[in-house]
């Protein structure tokens, strides 16, 4: 009997021991997923120190692919054409007192021989944090999104850049929490029942 005791002794501390392990290590098996937009850049202040050195009529598209601003070399960098061009960039007709940027006119001026560049490049990260089994059941859900966002846009009038503007988001963070009272059962007024 006392040899009994002790086995359900030592088998209660192992299920204990297991358990708080597994309570512990839970939180590691929530999702999290990554959104890399490619580019050459590990971050916004590189992406805005590579532009700080394109300056609108000096600049040529050789520099630029020196710069690594090569659509054909770097990924997500969108060719504009002319009409794209007056699309973005030319107000309505009813907007008074709006005038264009000198290097956006002098584009538009020469049609055809105006190319633009929008490029777009970001690194976001979202990880879901809290208690696992909460998260898992649906109750309770909390999402961190971190990273960084950068775009930008260029026109070149022939081989020379006329126009540059650059934007975007240097640091994102986001806190998101959804809460379900029901938990697994919060979506089942969506299930339709048979007959």
């Amino acid at each position: 009997m006392n040899m009994w005791r002790q086995c359900q002794g030592i088998v209660l501390l192992a299920a204990s021991t297991a358990l708080s392990m597994l309570l512990t290590a839970c939180a590691g098996l929530l999702p999290d997923a990554k959104n890399i937009v490619q580019g050459p850049w590990a971050s916004f202040q590189e992406a805005r120190d590579t532009f700080a050195k394109v300056v609108p009529y000096q600049t040529t598209r050789a520099e630029l692919t020196g710069l690594g601003l090569d659509p054909l070399v770097n990924p997500n960098i969108t060719i504009l054409n002319y009409s794209d061009v007056i699309r973005r960039f030319v107000p309505p007709a009813g907007v008074d007192g709006y005038t264009l940027d000198p290097g956006v006119m002098d584009c538009i001026r020469v049609r055809t021989d105006c190319q633009g560049y929008e490029l777009d490049q970001k690194v976001l990260r979202r990880d879901r944090y809290g208690n696992f089994w909460l998260d898992f059941f649906n109750f309770n859900r909390k999402t961190l999104t971190s990273g960084w966002e950068f775009n930008a846009v260029w026109l070149m009038k022939g081989e020379l850049v006329v126009y540059k503007l650059i934007g975007g988001k240097p640091q994102v963070r986001e806190d998101e929490t959804k809460r379900n009272p029901l938990g697994p059962l919060q979506g089942i007024d969506s299930i339709k029942l048979g007959n």
